[in-house]
């Protein structure tokens, strides 16, 4: 399935740099499809195009100018309301606790440096249009404490829920919470990624979760990782 994408950087060469890269990706594996519908360089640009095109992703910048000068949070808080099914994958130069953790509450599933390679980045782009969150390995910390403070789901958790899940299953969890993508949990426990995409329905089901967003907060609630 082709994935609707928009870039939002105020830097054009790094913008055209992106999509260059994805359409380099995507030309060595069919399975990466992705139909650039829109950019934008600034707050208010951005949440224009977000409103009027309504990508399936946001490749999103934390430190972008105008608006309030909320940088990629005010955009995600404003652009949510016109586009509520898009999905952010914040991609920056940064990695201080404080941007890690703005674009997280604001509502991004994903948050990654600009070290990544083109074909991580493509993968990131995948898993979060599938609606899992994706975090370089190093912000794991960043993102749990993020998610610090934050209630815990709504019902008493029992020692009984982690025990459902058997020792391979709590290796994969805990490296998924950590922010791992799929062929990252794949290289460290030595297995396919379809084994890894396997384990991580069986964790979700077994612990009744939606997504890697909420296994990553019901992890951190716990203070399992």
């Amino acid at each position: 399935m082709t994935i609707r994408l928009a870039v939002v950087d105020d830097h054009e060469m790094f913008r055209a740099g992106v999509i260059a890269t994805l359409a380099a990706a995507a030309a060595d594996h069919p399975e990466f499809e992705f139909d650039v519908v829109g950019q934008a360089g600034d707050v208010e640009s951005a949440v224009a195009m977000i409103a009027q095109t309504k990508p399936d992703v946001v490749l999103l910048d934390v430190h972008v100018p105008g608006g309030r000068g909320g940088g990629g949070a005010e955009i995600l808080s404003r652009a949510l309301s016109y586009s509520p099914a898009t999905l952010f994958l914040a991609v920056s130069v940064s990695d201080s606790a404080q941007d890690v953790g703005a674009v997280i509450r604001a509502g991004a599933l994903g948050y990654v440096t600009k070290t990544i390679s083109g074909m991580e980045l493509a993968d990131a782009i995948v898993q979060v249009s599938k609606g899992y969150a994706v975090f370089s390995p190093k912000l794991a910390g960043f993102v749990l404490q993020a998610f610090r403070g934050v209630p815990a789901p709504a019902g008493e958790i029992h020692d009984e829920e982690l025990d459902r899940l058997s020792a391979r299953e709590q290796e994969v969890m805990r490296l998924i919470a950590r922010g791992y993508t799929y062929r990252e949990v794949a290289a460290e426990l030595f297995i396919s990624v379809k084994t890894v995409e396997t384990h991580v329905g069986n964790v979700l089901r077994k612990l009744q979760l939606s997504n890697r967003t909420e296994l990553t907060l019901w992890a951190a609630t716990r203070r399992i990782v």
